[in-house]
């Protein structure tokens, strides 16, 4: 009998030992709830830059966790979206002259510099029309597809070139259509639906167009700001972002795309 009254007794000892292990094994491999969730970053970006900020963007994610959301468009239809809807976290138009907008409207902060803009001559693979120069523009018969201006910032500053070459008023009257975005000026050249316009030496696709390069002394060169925007509700995040826009592997990863990244001696006398 006692011999029994003792094994029961180990039993119930090796039961509650048991069970108090597992009880402290359970409560470690819970982890505690913590809310770990990195917000995500809304981004107001100029067309032209897609293709590198996409992938800018991947890459970041990828080391940071942070993900990132654009929104593409022209440099003052996102001017006025930022406006209308006082949300999101970091602009990045397609010249200063944007940039400056939004600090006078109290949207930004600071700006960081990042790439130039160069404006080029295009024309579709071939170049059926035989132009050579910004003057050939004018020239009666001639196609021309223009950005928008004020809509989009290749658009201002091609206006602003034709100026300053006493151009415009006559390239005007050759005008088959005024883009939306650069991206779709690309689209007008490829297909040959112009015979000439004025893109970004970044969009250049040798594939389907040819273009001209213009004299420096003729040619009207932008500088490309980011900046976060006073009503971004993730600031640090977003200042982590644009330092990685402009370091090191993000201007990498901007020459790889065609952009000669800021600053340069090549375009040592352009004033941002």
């Amino acid at each position: 009998m006692k011999a029994h009254l003792l094994l029961i007794l180990a039993l119930l000892v090796a039961a509650s030992a048991a069970f108090a292990c597992g009880c402290t094994g359970t409560t470690a491999d819970t982890p505690a709830v913590s809310d770990t969730t990195k917000p995500e970053l809304l981004v107001y970006c100029g067309a032209g830059m897609r293709e590198p900020m996409d992938e800018i963007a991947m890459t970041f994610t990828n080391e940071t966790g942070i993900p990132i959301n654009f929104v593409f468009g022209g440099s003052n239809t996102l001017l006025t979206q930022m406006e209308l809807t006082e949300m999101g976290d970091v602009y990045m138009p397609g010249a200063t002259a944007y940039f400056d907008a939004a600090r006078e409207k109290g949207l930004v902060e600071e700006e960081h510099l990042t790439v130039y803009h160069v404006p080029i001559i295009a024309v579709p693979k071939g170049n059926p029309a035989g132009i050579t120069c910004l003057e050939d523009m004018a020239k009666p018969g001639v196609r021309v597809a223009l950005g928008e201006n004020p809509g989009t910032a290749i658009g201002q500053l091609t206006d602003k070139l034709l100026e300053k070459n006493d151009l415009l008023a006559d390239v005007e009257k050759n005008l088959v259509t005024r883009s939306g975005t650069v991206n779709e000026l690309l689209v007008y050249l490829s297909m040959g639906q112009a015979d000439v316009g004025i893109i970004w030496e970044d969009l250049y696709v040798p594939e389907k167009m040819d273009i001209i390069y213009i004299p420096n002394t003729n040619n009207l060169v932008k500088v490309v700001p980011i900046g976060v925007l006073t009503s971004s509700e993730h600031k640090p995040e977003a200042e982590q972002f644009i330092a990685f826009v402009i370091s090191d592997e993000g201007k990498e990863i901007f020459t790889r795309h065609g952009f000669v990244t800021y600053p340069s001696e090549t375009y040592a006398d352009v004033k941002p």
